[in-house]
């Protein structure tokens, strides 16, 4: 089992940054099977929708409403991945969930945490 605790959201001004963190715990096993981890979001009356997401190997990918403005970045000494949020919008608005996908030789696994409210004002 992988435990993940985000952490950093909090009530920002349009324009403004902010830096999100997720840490993953669990066994040395659980651990070394990840490999992607990315964040996701959910806005009040919309779907969650994939933000940013990065491999093992630091490949990213984003979405296009975040592209230049948001950056993903891991830390696999510290099983942390973290979003650097700058230029905010309001439509950044919602919660933020880390995600985490891990193999252990029988297919992949789905790790989430329990998310971070993010607020941005106008």
């Amino acid at each position: 089992q992988v435990q993940l605790v985000e952490s950093g959201g909090g009530l920002v001004q349009a324009g403004g940054s902010l830096r999100l963190s997720c840490a993953a715990s669990g066994s040395i096993r659980s651990i070394n099977g990840i490999n992607g981890m990315g964040w996701y979001r959910q806005a009040p009356g919309k779907q969650r929708e994939l933000v940013a997401h990065i491999t093992r190997l630091e490949s990213t990918i984003y979405a296009d409403s975040v592209k230049g403005r948001f950056t993903i970045s891991r830390d696999n000494a510290k099983n942390t991945v973290y979003l650097q949020m700058n230029s905010l919008k309001p439509e950044d608005t919602a919660v933020y969930y880390c995600r985490a996908i891990a193999n252990y030789g029988l297919g992949n696994v789905d790790y989430w945490g329990l998310g971070t409210q993010v607020t941005v004002s106008s």
